[in-house]
């Protein structure tokens, strides 16, 4: 006789033990599981092992055949999964070129493959990571993390280096002490390293009893402080969580394993195949077990029954009864017996010595191919670039709780409309040196409030080593610059301009990165391709900055736990996306466009990059619906404001760089009478975007910092060197009528550059060699704003600007109707709402009667002329002048007309106060 195998003989006990048929058979292996988790079937002479098919769908087990059975199976047609045809569902790859009317067969068709790229993406990621909040957080273990079990855990991404630890002041700067070390998880296959460092025991304390302890490094005392016993907590959780039943394989782990191998093994088990017999099938032996003990008492464990349809490849149906499962559901996992362990802050500073204190610097230690190695951590949350010309080190930021910054302020709603104040903390004072937080809490904040804003934009918060690159190279994502304050300074600013109802965005750049190795990224792990594209791919065309590899998943998990660390630990309102042409192209921007949409879809673009935004604005929409995306593209690329379902990128905004690129080149390039109004209204609002989603500039930061003049200094002068008084009137004339139709000519948003309500007369020039590192154009002369003088009387107007759409809610309407616009006058007028302007550029005509169409009969009532006195204008026009009732004519092709004086070089803003009824 042939003497049964283990496998055999297990089927033997489960068809005499039906009861224990909750047996997982696997390689000889046995497994204790949940109840009913596992069944086995036969059916044509074959045995089937039924498993539980996801952990989500509860209640539902698929049958599983042989290998062959299977293989012919795979080899069938097989049907789009519904759950892959719901999430297609709403989603038109082309809908917005639909919409538009736009035909394009090769653009179409690359945002098609873009889809599906973007697809395969998501599937990769979901592969890695269980969900977005997952993918998006992991600022979380990666980087130096307090663990609440007395150590401090470091987690590094370096996939080429061959050994990992950490240096600093806390361990003499020694490469051997903290290391990532064999079983400790130390180093897994996708390039990450684990280093633990346990806190010191102080002397004379004994080493905890328990393994396990836990601590609050936050409250001086906790639970654990009360000395509770540990056999005390289990009986307690023995007789207060689990219920009569439910805790019988906690009070019995042993019970099924032991019978189970009594009866096969045992020396009343089988020993022969015939003494084994056939061995009934798992529904037939469950049937049997349920009338074998259909007359027991009750119990609490949750009541099932199987449903077997009979088909081979069948799906059988565990039913439950709705009480147990809402039971089973509304059980919680025992977590708060085990918070009764943990102690407290006083307990740990008592016991034990911080492993990394509060304060220490560090670096990581690599060991490559190329040889040692040392950076600064790429998660790092505090850095000290260059300290004193030293080698630059990162801080471990882990404040005692008396030090950490509590919130005080509530984010403010989401305005209908963006006037924001684009600003540098460096450059905010009025002295030759570099500001702080502090200072720029307390003294900039009030006046961009007192200005009418409510956003602001900062510039080079992100660290960044060279500190002439204005910010724009970024060196280190996750720290705030060092050289303005701490990370609490950063927090009481943005909670101090949320409690002034300012909503604060980032200037945030990841189109691009720092070339530093020491301190920054590049060639951080020894290879060149970590973060970044290798060869001439991986630096920029005219920069020589670094560019990502968008289509890394590890990249991708950098860059975007990056936009959500900013909104979870710091709370910004949202994000402008720094120059994304360098990241859409492969050309960085620097080509010749021609206007042929197929140059949006050519072999150029990044289409990685693309699909890194769409993930980036559908991250940051799902997780934070109140945030506000803001795109900077010059290229002006199709759909970037369009939903991504529907073929867009998904910003919320886009800012239209060639408006203030436009007035640039006027007002330094072409004499005032040959400007043209035609060609002004058509650069204002013709683009590929809609209208409502732009954000438009007069002057921005660039014209300031870059080189370039501002137009106060264009058109007043610089501080000192003013030119004569008449030359400053019209020169702040024209200042204002800029300032006041980019302002209201289309779009729901404005930006304005710190300093340029008011005129500031002088470019912002950084320390560089050229100026032999001086600070005296670092900054911005708000003293001018104590005195008497034109630049307070631009401040007067800039913030009636402001007050004028609060009032009005101007940038909300819908875009304006150009209706009037005449080249040798030198008029434009439009309407928006029921406000009506009109804008005479000419600089020696003035017009008494100018005929302007208007749709309403009616009064109009001026309430803004750039020519009032104290607005530094001649106040030309007087009181009687400033009510205007309309004639029936039709004039520019509306039904009527006014007849307004209109004097040169100034501007009027009408609304209809009264409507007549003709």
């Amino acid at each position: 006789m042939a003497s049964l195998t283990p496998q055999c003989q297990t089927s033997l006990f489960l068809s005499r033990n039906p009861s224990f048929s909750r047996i997982h058979v696997h390689g000889g292996s046995l497994l204790s599981s949940l109840p009913s988790s596992i069944f086995f079937k036969r059916r044509a002479g074959k045995s089937f092992l039924l498993q539980r098919r996801s952990p989500l769908v509860p209640c539902k087990w698929t049958c599983m055949a042989s290998e062959q059975q299977q293989s012919d199976r795979q080899r069938k047609p097989r049907r789009r999964s519904s759950q892959a045809a719901d999430a297609d569902k709403g989603i038109d790859p082309v809908g917005f070129l639909t919409k538009q009317g736009i035909s394009n067969k090769d653009f179409s068709q690359f945002l098609r493959e873009r889809y599906k790229a973007l697809k395969d993406r998501k599937v990769e990621i979901f592969t890695r990571h269980a969900n977005v909040p997952d993918m998006v957080s992991g600022y979380e273990i990666l980087g130096m993390h307090r663990n609440r079990q007395h150590r401090v855990d470091f987690m590094e991404w370096a996939p080429g280096a061959r050994y990992c630890s950490l240096v600093g002041d806390f361990n003499g700067w020694s490469p051997t002490e903290n290391c990532a070390r064999e079983g400790y998880f130390g180093h897994d296959d996708y390039g990450y390293w684990l280093i633990i460092s346990e806190d010191k025991l102080r002397e004379g304390e004994p080493p905890d009893e328990y393994y396990f302890q836990e601590y609050n490094y936050v409250d001086d005392y906790d639970s654990g402080d009360s000395g509770v016993d540990i056999k005390e907590l289990f009986k307690k959780m023995d007789d207060e969580y689990w219920e009569p039943g439910e805790d019988r394989f906690m009070k019995s782990p042993f019970e099924v394993a032991a019978k189970l191998f009594e009866e096969m093994f045992g020396p009343n088990g089988p020993q022969t195949e015939e003494e084994l017999g056939e061995i009934p099938d798992a529904l037939t032996r469950y049937n049997a077990w349920k009338e074998s003990h259909k007359d027991e008492p009750g119990n609490n464990l949750p009541s099932y029954d199987v449903i077997d349809n009979g088909k081979e490849y069948d799906v059988f149906s565990v039913v439950d009864d709705p009480v147990s499962r809402e039971k089973f559901r509304s059980k919680k996992p025992p977590l708060a017996y085990w918070k009764e362990l943990r102690k407290g802050r006083k307990a740990w500073m008592k016991k034990y010595s911080p492993a990394i204190p509060h304060g220490s610097k560090y670096r990581v230690y690599f060991n490559t191919p190329n040889g040692p190695l040392e950076r600064i951590p790429a998660w790092a949350t505090y850095v000290l670039p260059d300290v004193d010309g030293k080698q630059a080190f990162a801080v471990h930021w882990e404040p005692p709780p008396e030090d950490v910054y509590v919130w005080k302020n509530e984010r403010p709603k989401t305005p209908s409309s963006l006037r924001i104040y684009e600003c540098h903390v460096g450059i905010s004072g009025s002295e030759p040196k570099v500001n702080s937080f502090a200072e720029f809490s307390s003294k900039v904040l009030p006046h961009i409030k007192t200005a009418g804003y409510n956003a602001i934009q900062l510039i080079g918060i992100p660290e960044h080593k060279d500190y002439s690159s204005v910010g724009y190279k970024v060196t280190n994502m996750f720290a705030v610059s060092s050289r303005f304050g701490t990370p609490e300074d950063f927090k009481h600013l943005v909670d101090q301009a949320h409690g002034l109802g300012l909503l604060v965005f980032l200037d945030i750049v990841h189109s691009y990165a720092a070339p530093d190795e020491m301190v920054g990224l590049a060639l951080f792990d020894g290879s060149n391709d970590c973060y970044f594209h290798t060869g001439k791919r991986g630096y920029h065309k005219h920069w020589g900055t670094r560019m990502f590899k968008y289509g890394d998943l590890d990249v991708l998990h950098y860059l975007l736990s990056n936009l959500n660390w900013w909104v979870e630990e710091y709370k910004v309102d949202g994000f402008q996306f720094h120059s994304l042409s360098s990241m859409i192209y492969t050309h960085n921007g620097f080509a010749s466009f021609t206007g042929d949409i197929e140059e949006y879809g050519n072999q150029y673009v990044d289409k990685d990059a693309l699909i890194y935004l769409i993930l980036a604005n559908d991250m940051l929409h799902e997780l934070h619906p109140h945030i506000i995306t803001i795109a900077e593209d010059a290229t002006f690329y199709p759909g970037l404001c369009e939903p991504t379902t529907q073929g867009g990128l998904g910003f919320d905004y886009y800012a239209n760089t060639t408006i203030s690129e436009m007035w640039s080149w006027l007002v330094e390039n072409v004499p005032e009478c040959e400007w043209s109004m035609h060609k002004i209204v058509e650069t204002m609002t013709s683009s590929n975007q809609k209208m409502e989603k732009m954000v438009s500039y007069s002057e921005n930061h660039n014209q300031s910092i870059s080189g370039g003049r501002s137009f106060a200094e264009i058109l007043i002068g610089k501080t000192g060197k003013y030119f004569s008084e008449d030359s400053i009137s019209k020169g702040a004339s024209l200042f204002k009528m800029i300032k006041l139709i980019t302002f209201t000519i289309g779009g729901r948003g404005y930006v304005n550059f710190m300093g340029n309500e008011f005129g500031h007369p002088n470019r912002v020039e950084f320390p560089l060699p050229s100026n032999n590192f001086s600070f005296a154009s670092a900054n911005r002369q708000w003293d001018l704003l104590t005195v008497n003088g034109i630049h307070n009387e631009l401040f007067s107007f800039n913030k009636d600007v402001m007050t004028l759409d609060e009032t009005e809610r101007i940038l909300m309407r819908g875009p304006a109707n150009v209706h009037h616009v005449n080249d040798s006058n030198m008029v434009i007028s439009y309407i928006r709402g029921p406000i009506l302007f009109i804008f005479n550029f000419h600089p020696e005509n003035s017009y008494e009667r100018y005929g302007i169409g208007v749709e309403e009969a009616g009064e109009y009532q001026m309430i803004l002329d750039t020519d009032e006195v104290n607005y530094g204008g001649l106040g030309i026009l007087k009181a009687d002048q400033k009510v205007q009732r309309s004639i029936p004519r039709r004039v520019d092709g509306l039904r009527n007309c006014l007849e307004v004086p209109v004097p040169k070089q100034s501007a009027q803003v009408y609304k209809l106060t009264r409507i007549l009824r003709i």
